[in-house]
């Protein structure tokens, strides 16, 4: 357990480097305002504080950095936060949202989170089951038919198929009309459900293609998306800018989406804001790198998660009011479009 001595050099510490980015030596800790420390007790205590793993010393400088340890008691322990600020900071209402489609909305909340943390900003997708208002099935060219799903909330999503034969326009138009008038408003699971009962009682031409439709659908249903937003402004940060390997492994990140997913899953089941640091974990493996999360929902139901991604040198104070009034923002605007 660390004194109230050692608390107070350690956040005076992390405070200055978030500052500064340079690393802090004593003399600097000295002036800082409620120590009344002498340059002598403070190196102590610093040395007490790296045996500790708390902080550590670069080669290049006599002064000290915070390491991911180090960090991460400062954000569990000594972080404070003026939510009265909040207002100041955020001077936005939730009508900068769009609320026509749902996926527009998630990507507006990851432009704003970026925009905002000038880090990256992630949204997940939510998981859902496909259902569709409105189907139509359009020739490409031999074997090729593009199929266009419009959903209850007027996302359109379009996938091709290859077909075993050929069909004409005509045909195709048949199927679009019997899928809608008879099984819009279902989800796929359900129209493969009853397609297995009714298929032989249709025409082979329509249900042919009703096959193909949901058996499109299934390939394409996975664990979700991500909208990621401002990849280039980690070209400003310091910590990147200088080691490009890393760098390039974080875009690496960001393409495989899938593992983006599994970090930002981490915070499904937490309320409130979470702060993974880099690491820790098999999760965060990055380790100069921090993710400020937290969940966004509807009339009570998490459907997601966002969050900020940069360096472990960032003002996490500012990055924990971006990311909670996001998600507050995102909720109401997902909510009004419910309604």
């Amino acid at each position: 357990m660390l004194d109230d001595r050692a608390k107070l050099l350690l956040k005076s510490l992390v405070e200055r480097y978030i500052a500064d980015g340079q690393p802090v030596g004593s003399r600097t800790l000295s002036k800082v305002e409620g120590l009344d420390l002498s340059p002598a007790t403070i190196r102590n205590v610093m040395s007490d504080l790296e045996d500790l793993g708390l902080v550590a010393s670069p080669h290049t400088s006599a002064g000290r950095i915070p390491t991911s340890k180090g960090y991460r008691l400062f954000v569990d322990t000594l972080l404070t936060i003026d939510s009265s600020e909040a207002g100041n900071t955020f001077a936005i209402s939730p009508v900068e949202l769009p609320t026509d489609q749902p996926l527009k909305v998630l990507n507006s909340a990851a432009n704003m989170l970026s925009s905002l943390s000038h880090f990256v900003g992630v949204v997940s997708v939510p998981k859902r089951t496909s259902v569709f208002r409105h189907i139509e099935f359009l020739s490409l060219s031999d074997k090729r038919v593009l199929i266009i799903l419009v959903s209850p909330d007027g996302d359109v999503q379009n996938r091709v198929i290859h077909t075993p034969v050929s069909y004409n326009q005509a045909e195709l138009l048949e199927a679009s009309n019997f899928l809608n008038a008879n099984y819009a408003g279902l989800s796929m699971v359900e129209v493969r459900a009853r397609l297995k009962r009714e298929v032989d009682v249709l025409r082979h031409e329509i249900g042919a293609l009703m096959q193909a439709a949901v058996a499109a659908d299934s390939d394409t249903e996975d664990d979700g998306d991500v909208f990621i937003s401002g990849e280039r402004n980690l070209l400003a940060v310091s910590e990147f800018s200088a080691d490009l390997k890393n760098l390039r492994r974080l875009y690496d990140l960001f393409e495989q989406k899938a593992q983006l997913m599994r970090l930002l899953d981490v915070s499904d089941r937490a309320d409130g804001v979470r702060i993974f640091i880099g690491g820790e974990s098999e999760r965060m493996p990055f380790e100069d790198v921090s993710i400020v999360s937290a969940t966004y929902e509807v009339n009570g139901q998490v459907l997601g998660t966002l969050g900020v991604i940069g360096p472990q040198r960032m003002q996490y104070d500012r990055m924990i009011q971006v990311v909670d009034v996001t998600s507050k923002m995102l909720s109401h605007a997902l909510s009004l479009n419910k309604s």
